[in-house]
């Protein structure tokens, strides 16, 4: 529940720290802003606060052209409740869920009935699905009239219309606008875009945010010929569905955001190319939430301080990020990556790029099923592991293993743990990085045990009870201080 007074004395200082956090709908102009919004504060009699964008335009409050609420971060799933809206939502995003189809797979999954499910979503979105389903791809919708030249009718469908029809109506009952008017509105800036090629967008988070540490750590674990890390960019090739393409992120602070320039072949899969890119670079992060929390602990209040923003890198692709943990166990990152790149030449099919050193696609699950032992273990990784990235291939191949952001991580560990050849270091990551678990803790990690002081992996599994509920992120303090000492020392 929203305190008012606070609310309201967070949107006075415009602190960007509540960005995404509440919004405000003004019931004098009838339009919802953010917190952050450079318009003259409106009086507090004239506020109402919601928790969501989908709340405020349930309530009939129109998004602000000037602060553009669809910018705004989300929120980081912690609570199951949390976790199950937070899936639908992606559901949604992917183009999974329509006019209800699709809630019994996802109710399925949590052990659920669907009307359980429909009555989490009310509960922590403050709206039913469908109306979920329909604020989301009329924010994209808005979001690409703006910032991009993409013809309507493409922006109809790559928003999740399935007619310009439905489109234009939807878009005209819900903003009281047709979609042209904010075509026309689009800012002189766009108009450099190369829109016969590519298009780009902006994607925001909440400050601070470490942008050169998510690029170290991305470009130690990139695959070679899929993924390209400069010091200041990510690239890679993308395969979604039957649509491939590249993409390119940059930083760009001014705006708290980054910027994914997108080839067009990639248009109709926008959404979940998006939240695709928010769970690799954790952008729905609370820092500060965070931080607060684990600033309590003498072992990591130092690395707190020092490295504000540190983020938990999630994964693009899950099985790719599965494959490339299994490569990684017990040997060094940099042998790791060479084996990764290896790996990608022999089972990635090649795809043309503008840049050389983006020429593969991610290994399908589906060509490495077919594989042997001997065929995996023929590029220098012993058998025992060619083994264990088989079975993955034919677990994920077949349906009976989910790797994705938003499932239940518990559930997720104990059927990797099930598989021959991974251990309890090598879940607890996958569910780090793709589970987006934030209170995922790899006890047995050497790193980790020598940062606490050498201690034994019964030792970290209590210390680390201190940090709960983000022990993923405090992973990460421990990673970046290679010492044998206490952090607090």
């Amino acid at each position: 529940m929203i305190n008012n007074h606070a609310a309201y004395r967070a949107l006075t200082s415009r602190d960007p720290r509540f960005d995404g956090i509440f919004f405000v709908g003004v019931t004098s102009t009838g339009v919802y802003c953010r917190p952050i919004c450079p318009v003259k504060t409106p009086l507090q009699k004239n506020c109402r606060f919601f928790e969501s964008t989908f709340a405020a335009e349930k309530a009939l409050f129109r998004p602000c052209l000037r602060c553009r609420p669809e910018l705004a971060p989300g929120h980081a799933p912690i609570d199951n409740s949390n976790r199950v809206a937070h899936l639908i939502t992606r559901r949604i995003d992917e183009g999974l869920v329509d006019e209800g189809a699709g809630l019994e797979e996802i109710a399925t999954e949590f052990g659920m009935s669907s009307r359980q499910l429909r009555r989490i979503v009310q509960k922590e979105l403050g709206v039913s699905p469908i109306e979920l389903m329909q604020t989301r791809r009329l924010l994209l919708a808005k979001q690409l009239l703006t910032e991009t030249k993409l013809p309507v009718t493409e922006i109809a469908f790559a928003s999740g219309f399935s007619s310009l029809r439905r489109f234009n109506d939807a878009f005209s009952t819900q903003y009281r606008m047709p979609p042209t008017h904010l075509r026309k509105r689009a800012a002189e800036p766009h108009e450099t875009i190369d829109a016969g090629r590519t298009s780009t967008l902006r994607l925001s988070y909440r400050p601070p945010y470490d942008w050169q540490e998510i690029l170290k750590f991305l470009g130690a674990r990139m695959i070679r010929d899929v993924e390209f890390v400069t010091a200041d960019s990510y690239a890679r090739t993308v395969r979604l569905g039957k649509r491939t393409g590249w993409i390119k992120v940059t930083h760009a602070p001014e705006n708290r955001g980054l910027v994914v320039e997108f080839t067009h072949t990639l248009a109709p899969v926008l959404p979940p190319l998006l939240g695709r890119l928010r769970n690799l670079f954790d952008l729905t992060a609370r820092p500060d939430l965070i931080a607060a929390d684990l600033m309590k602990d003498k072992l990591l209040k130092k690395s707190v301080t020092k490295n504000p923003g540190l983020r938990v890198p999630g994964a693009f692709d899950g099985f790719e990020t599965a494959i490339r943990a299994i490569l990684g166990q017990q040997i060094t990152v940099k042998a790791a990556t060479t084996i990764a790149g290896r790996f990608a030449e022999a089972f990635g099919e090649k795809i043309r790029t503008p840049f050389p050193e983006l020429t593969r696609l991610s290994p399908l699950a589906a060509r490495i099923a077919k594989a042997s032992v001997g065929d995996i273990a023929k590029l220098g990784i012993v058998r025992t592991r060619a083994a264990s990235i088989l079975a993955l291939a034919r677990a994920f191949h077949a349906g009976s293993l989910k790797l994705d952001a938003g499932t239940n991580p518990e559930a997720d560990i104990a059927q990797l743990t099930a598989l021959p050849g991974i251990g309890q270091w090598t879940a607890h990551y996958i569910a780090m990085r793709v589970s987006r678990w934030p209170d995922a803790f790899p006890k047995g990690d050497i790193a980790v045990r020598n940062s606490l002081g050498r201690v034994s992996t019964k030792q970290a599994e209590e210390i680390s009870q201190a940090w709960r509920p983000w022990r993923s992120y405090a992973v990460m303090h421990l990673w970046k201080n290679p010492r044998n000492r206490r952090l607090g020392d």
